[in-house]
């Protein structure tokens, strides 16, 4: 069994429930989607075929006890679902990062999904598949990237719509970087009193969106 990766490496973790811990990064390569504001565009094509084994061993080598499978978008190379079961049988602490197009429902449980609602300026809105969101769990995150005040009004509607805050444990806002001040949007949030958590990417202000950090 193969899949093709774009990188292997050990950083921290930028965001969502686990910012800030040690976190092996496992980039697969490709993505049906092209979001306007994409920071991984490297990770569209090209890439190197791996073996589970191979991937498994560079994951050991690293000693971090958590994973975090992202792309690209990961679900579009049908060998991740075994790979993030694998990785679990482990006793890895396993996230997956995608961006809301692809099945969910073949995520092994013990995943801790991450999954992004493409708000209208991402340019993607309409491949969100909704029929993903009653397989939403407990321990899995909804994340919405925003650039301006209509995709707060989006994303404020949808998580009031799903009551996504009742079927997850975060809901993530997060700014476009360069694009929607990071305090305006935490104005936004205090002023509406949303059940969600705010977040900025830690990686960019470390290290200022370096690729493998």
């Amino acid at each position: 069994m193969e899949l093709r990766l774009t990188e292997i490496f050990h950083s921290l973790q930028g965001e969502a429930r686990t910012v800030g811990r040690p976190t092996v990064f496992v980039r697969l390569t490709g993505c049906p989607q092209r979001c306007v504001w994409c920071d991984t565009e490297y990770a569209f094509s090209g890439g190197e075929k791996w073996t589970l084994e191979a991937i498994l061993a560079e994951v050991a080598r690293h000693g971090a006890g958590c994973v975090t499978v992202t792309g690209g978008e990961p679900l579009a190379q049908p060998n991740c679902l075994p790979l993030l079961t694998a990785l679990c049988d482990q006793g890895y602490e396993v996230s997956l990062e995608t961006g809301g197009a692809m099945d969910i429902a073949g995520v092994d449980e013990r995943v801790s999904v991450v999954m992004d609602l493409k708000a209208p300026g991402s340019g993607e809105q309409h491949n969100n598949r909704l029929e993903n969101i009653p397989h939403l769990r407990p321990n899995h995150q909804v994340k919405f990237v925003l650039a301006d005040r209509r995709d707060y009004d989006w994303a404020r509607f949808m998580l009031d719509q799903h009551q996504l805050h009742k079927r997850v444990s975060d809901v993530l806002f997060s700014p476009v970087q360069g694009t929607l001040a990071p305090g305006e949007l935490a104005d936004w949030i205090v002023a509406d009193r949303l059940p969600v958590r705010f977040q900025l990417q830690l990686h960019k202000l470390l290290w200022n969106d370096a690729r493998g950090r």
